[in-house]
């Protein structure tokens, strides 16, 4: 009678151990951080005097995370001593008659995003100096916010300073999902893009 017992008893053992595993592999995978896909970006740069003054520069990859390059399709040109807000958009239009906002996601997320910026050295008169990228704590003027009150960047101001040929103004956008707090620079999290453009000042 033990004998019998004990063999059912191994045999239920055994049972309740391949559906436990088998439970465990019906199991959906943790998710993971989504990939965006940017296939344009336009920068847009809006007299703040004069609302009719707006500057376009586009960078656009028309593949996504395909085998074609990003390419910088303009450069910016500003006026010397003009203040601009800088603003994005950001669209996957992988399919051209449904264009996906991603600009929307990153503002639903702006606690995972961040823009950082590089350029000439004295390049603007507002902010000073030559951008973020370098240096976390240097001059950006942000004007909008997380919910923790850290930067994001989907609007910025700058002043154009002297005459200028041949600059550069970089921006690059970095996904910090868990790791965004005041101090993250340009080296923590992914980065969504990072596009280099010629910068004239008139």
């Amino acid at each position: 009678m033990f004998k019998k017992v004990k063999k059912y008893g191994i045999l239920m053992f055994l049972l309740s151990g391949a559906l436990l595993t088998s439970c465990q592999d019906d199991e959906a995978p943790a998710p993971e951080n989504e990939v965006e896909v940017f296939t344009d970006v336009t920068l847009i740069f809006t007299n703040n005097a004069d609302a009719s003054d707006v500057v376009r520069a586009k960078a656009q990859d028309p593949d996504g995370i395909g085998a074609q390059e990003q390419q910088i399709l303009d450069d910016i040109t500003l006026k010397s001593g003009i203040a601009y807000t800088l603003t994005f958009e950001i669209l996957n239009a992988l399919d051209p008659s449904d264009p996906e906002d991603i600009g929307a996601e990153i503002l639903d997320e702006d606690n995972e995003h961040q823009f950082f910026f590089g350029f000439t050295n004295d390049a603007f008169s507002n902010p000073s100096g030559d951008g973020n990228r370098d240096n976390r704590q240097d001059p950006i003027n942000y004007n909008d916010t997380d919910e923790t009150g850290n930067p994001v960047g989907l609007s910025t101001t700058w002043t154009a300073n002297a005459p200028l040929a041949n600059g550069e103004f970089r921006v690059t956008l970095k996904h910090q999902p868990d790791v965004k707090t005041s101090t993250s620079n340009v080296n923590n999290g992914d980065t969504e893009f990072d596009l280099t453009f010629n910068l004239d000042i008139e």
